[in-house]
């Protein structure tokens, strides 16, 4: 039977005609048409109509690639769309095509391949910016030096040449027709050559001093939340196209399925801090989420005894280990700067476990945590946070998120510090006695392994 069916769908998809499904009755007796289906062949369908029997990963991959290559403009949400299909027409018509709207293999592989050397170019990361939420594309070979405040973030070159900048503020009964005006006058001297104004955002560019700008922006409720990208002339060449891939990437207010994390690994690692002789540790709670096996490197298994979901904090413990240094938790306080003392990855060291102690700027984010600055390497994730006194200032977690792009994209990170307070009292609410006194971080930090299916 289903030899049959499969025959009759090709059959019919060839012709144009229309697939009558039936359900097998009892020998002998005629089988029972229930559904008919109309078949159209591929050649007979229209562009809108191909795009909608591909999957939504095929076609926000599609849209991020058109968007590379400085053909598609709009917000990258996999939405079948006029805009989308005449974008595909003007690739083919630039690569000497026929503009059917509708990319047969070889084209889609060019498309492809074009997109993927301009990211790597640039070095093209899709992040979550830690104060807002909002979602943004950030070329980060072009902008490496990042800083968070309470008003947003900044991304910059070394010299300052290109500057990334999300901004959010509260405004009384915005539109975004007031938005726009308030932006062309601010910073005073603004030269706006463009402008579009739609209900839900707005775009301006132009001339800053002697930097071009492009600024996209909108709210919701009474959150204004605003990408401004500053570059000198001399740059426009190289990061003009990349503006556009920005500005396609720009999602100020996330939600539904791109809202959520990327898949965790099949094996993960991260760092834990020993807290008590008798083999408490703590750790970030999603690297040690949905394990079949948690393993502290040099002690064995540890099972995994509770957890706190709002601030992503995970209690292990390690049975009859000895020679534990936990450390100290009393004293530390949120400070501007912190070492952060971890074990990064063994695909970053070459295989090693060695202890490292990397800087870091904060900044508040609410709720006591804090935005740290720049996020520190994989394998980091639960690494102690250790102010200018030598003492613990909190816990270190990485934040992975992945956004609407092409399937080959990786996750970047961005990072917050959990405050001491808050760890003291996780750990007090689960019965444990933090009883470390040394303030040796790199002597009480171990590696977490987990292993997934």
């Amino acid at each position: 039977m289903r030899s049959m069916l499969a025959a009759t769908l090709m059959l019919t998809a060839a012709t144009g005609a229309s697939a009558q499904i039936t359900k097998p009755q009892v020998p002998g007796t005629k089988p029972k048409v229930v559904q008919t289906v109309p078949i159209k062949p591929p050649a007979l369908q229209t562009p809108s109509e191909t795009a909608d029997g591909m999957t939504q990963g095929e076609r926000l991959s599609l849209q991020s690639d058109l968007a590379w290559v400085g053909q598609y403009n709009g917000a990258i949400t996999g939405d079948v769309s006029a805009r989308m299909v005449e974008a595909i027409k003007e690739y083919q018509k630039l690569k000497g095509g026929k503009p059917t709207g509708v990319l047969n293999p070889q084209e889609r592989a060019a498309l492809a391949e074009t997109a993927r050397r301009r990211q790597e170019g640039v070095g093209w990361k899709l992040v979550t910016e830690m104060t807002s939420g909002a979602r943004l594309g950030i070329p980060s070979k072009l902008v490496p030096q990042q800083a968070t405040d309470a008003n947003g973030s900044r991304w910059t070159s070394p010299t300052g040449t290109v500057q990334v900048l999300l901004s959010r503020r509260k405004e009384a009964n915005p539109t975004t027709a007031k938005l726009a005006e308030l932006e062309k006058k601010e910073p005073a001297g603004r030269k706006v050559d463009y402008t579009v104004v739609k209900p839900d955002f707005f775009v301006l560019s132009g001339l800053q001093g002697l930097k071009k700008f492009y600024v996209r922006g909108t709210f919701k409720g009474d959150e204004v939340r605003i990408m401004t990208i500053l570059y000198d002339q001399a740059t426009e060449n190289t990061v003009e196209p990349v503006v556009i891939a920005m500005s396609s990437a720009f999602n100020a207010f996330p939600s539904g399925t791109q809202a959520g994390p990327p898949p965790r690994k099949t094996v993960e690692y991260g760092t834990g801090i020993v807290v008590s002789d008798d083999g408490a540790i703590v750790a970030d709670r999603l690297v040690t989420d949905s394990c079949l096996a948690i393993t502290i490197a040099g002690y064995g298994s540890a099972d995994r005894l509770a957890e706190d979901k709002e601030h992503d904090l995970a209690l292990l413990h390690i049975y009859g280990a000895r020679g534990l240094k936990p450390l100290s938790l009393a004293g530390g306080g949120a400070k501007t700067s912190v070492d952060v003392v971890g074990i990064a990855d063994p695909q970053s060291q070459a295989g090693a476990a060695a202890v490292s102690s990397l800087k870091g700027a904060l900044a508040p984010v609410g709720g006591g945590d804090s935005a740290l600055s720049p996020p520190p390497s994989v394998g980091f994730s639960g690494s102690p946070a250790i102010d200018g006194d030598g003492k613990f200032a909190g816990v270190s977690l990485l934040k992975p998120v992945m956004v609407a792009g092409p399937a080959t994209a990786v996750p970047a990170s961005q990072a917050v510090m959990v405050s001491a307070e808050t760890v003291r009292d996780f750990l007090k609410a689960n019965g444990v006695t933090a009883n470390g006194t040394s303030t040796d971080a790199k002597a009480a930090v171990v590696r977490v392994i987990c292993v997934r299916k």
